[in-house]
């Protein structure tokens, strides 16, 4: 799939977050909405990215935002991650790997030789009205924070 651009209707979604509940996009209608994909919960970098995001939580509701993280691990893998951080918003499982592939996140990726399928670090600012006001691929997880606050200030 192509990237997607700012300006264009956020791909609509359902998730199980990591308590076992149904998370709809739609569910946040009228807010802002950080959506972060990460590829493995519990791993160094997807962990950093999480805990910064989690310790900039009040800065971001101040901003009237929600977040949602997003990866392809099992809601009870997703738990454990929750449990051992606190981080305070919503962690979706996408285990087919469905909202990813919406949003061109799920890409090749090559390691010490083999290449394979995975989830592409991005983070994604949707607006109340639905649209993309942000948009960020091959973000770093110390660049999230920054790069969504920023369009949410915008």
């Amino acid at each position: 799939m192509a990237e997607l651009t700012v300006g264009k209707k956020a791909p609509a979604f359902t998730c199980t977050d990591q308590d076992g509940r149904k998370v709809k996009l739609s569910d946040f209608a009228g807010q802002s909405v950080v959506v972060y994909f990460y590829p493995k919960a519990d791993t160094p970098g997807c962990t950093q990215q999480s805990c910064n995001l989690r310790d900039a939580l009040p800065q971001l509701e101040k901003l009237d935002a929600v977040v949602l993280g997003i990866s392809p691990d099992a809601p009870a893998k997703l738990k454990k991650f929750d449990d051992k951080h606190g981080f305070g918003f919503r962690l979706l499982a996408d285990e087919d790997h469905t909202v990813a592939e919406k949003y061109g996140v799920w890409q090749e990726k090559s390691m010490y030789g083999r290449t394979y399928m995975g989830i592409l670090r991005s983070a994604f600012v949707v607006d109340p009205a639905g649209k993309l006001a942000g948009v960020f691929y091959k973000v770093s997880p110390k660049d999230t924070v920054p790069k969504v606050t920023e369009a949410l200030q915008a």
